[in-house]
């Protein structure tokens, strides 16, 4: 397209052929010089391209689902004892350290948090284990980011021209290796936070596992509540899993065998960008069940902090007064959460 060739789409969503588009808006197209026709077409530009916005996404996506946790921690008066900072500086991991810091943040100032012993003992992984589980999530996503600067810095041309032109070697570095691993590795990463986000859903949701009405309904037996939802939310986790195969595992020759090993990197990063949009409605969906929850446990009990983030979003998503289709609701909530601003 930048050279004129192929077709674009018109503002009504049709297809256009660039050139006439082009002519039309006094656009000059590209006239490329040496390697520069490689330079747009080579994966390993695509995939680290599509990497840079995963990460950037995945990173907000992965902060907020800190704060949407402690939402839910509030409507099932979670055990605020397992975030204390002795718990996590005995184990030595910096992301799960951290996070169980932010948490504390997040519920400073809380009454509806309990202590060990007020309600019970403890309680179930998917609250108990939230520095432990978006820790790892957070070390894997450092990880990427490592990998993903070293290449936005690299010289991946083939072949490479050193000493002014004194010394050509042809090479390999055009191999996207070190990004479809990195790729793979997020789309497990960010798996993990929907799915321990859809067992949070579960446990707001199912009267057996809380003190709430069954399904957050306002007329249990009558209106479905939010049931429908933790239907969606356990789709989207099914989905991802399928999406987190890893594709770098996967190679098939080409170029008369010549290409004999490929990375499949750019397939890794369009499945991580994907697993990260099914993600965030599964956030979204936790979001909504939690703002449920916690206005039957009353919000002038909730952190400051959180109460902030409870007016905000009860100005796109209205409590759950009778059964209605929620998909706009989790539409609504994902955009605030994908917003490039401070949510």
């Amino acid at each position: 397209m930048l050279i004129g060739e192929g077709e674009v789409f018109a503002k009504n969503g049709q297809t256009v052929d660039a050139k006439t588009m082009f002519n039309k808006k006094n656009i000059e197209p590209i006239t490329l010089h040496a390697k520069e026709g490689l330079a747009l077409i080579n994966g390993t530009q695509a995939m680290l391209a599509m990497g840079i916005v995963n990460y950037l996404e995945a990173k907000k996506l992965a902060l907020d689902s800190e704060w949407i946790a402690a939402l839910t921690m509030e409507g099932l008066e979670g055990i605020i004892d397992a975030f204390h900072p002795y718990v996590h500086d005995v184990r030595g991991h910096q992301e799960q350290i951290e996070v169980a810091r932010r948490m504390n943040d997040w519920l400073q100032g809380s009454k509806l948090v309990t202590h060990q012993g007020e309600k019970r003992v403890q309680d179930a992984y998917s609250i108990r284990c939230i520095p432990q589980v978006h820790g790892a999530t957070w070390q894997a996503l450092n990880y990427v980011k490592e990998k993903l600067e070293i290449e936005a810095n690299a010289a991946t041309d083939n072949p490479l021209i050193f000493k002014e032109g004194e010394k050509i070697i042809s090479g390999g570095n055009f191999h996207g290796q070190p990004i479809a691993l990195a790729m793979d590795f997020m789309k497990v990463a960010v798996s993990e936070l929907a799915n321990i986000s859809e067992r949070r859903v579960e446990r707001l949701v199912n009267p057996q596992l809380n003190d709430l009405p069954p399904f957050l309904s306002p007329e249990p037996g009558l209106q479905s509540g939010a049931m429908i939802m933790q239907y969606t939310a356990a789709s989207l986790v099914s989905e991802n899993k399928m999406l987190a195969h890893p594709a770098s595992v996967d190679s098939i020759p080409s170029s008369a065998n010549q290409e004999d090993h490929v990375s499949m990197g750019t397939i890794a990063a369009r499945y991580a960008q994907n697993i990260i949009q099914n993600t965030r409605r599964v956030l979204a969906i936790e979001c909504i069940c939690a703002l449920e929850a916690v206005s039957y446990k009353g919000i002038e009990k909730m952190s400051p902090n959180l109460h902030e983030k409870w007016k905000q979003l009860r100005r796109i998503v209205s409590r759950i007064t009778a059964d209605r289709v929620f998909s706009t609701d989790i539409e609504n909530v994902a955009n605030f959460l994908a917003a490039d601003s401070e949510s």
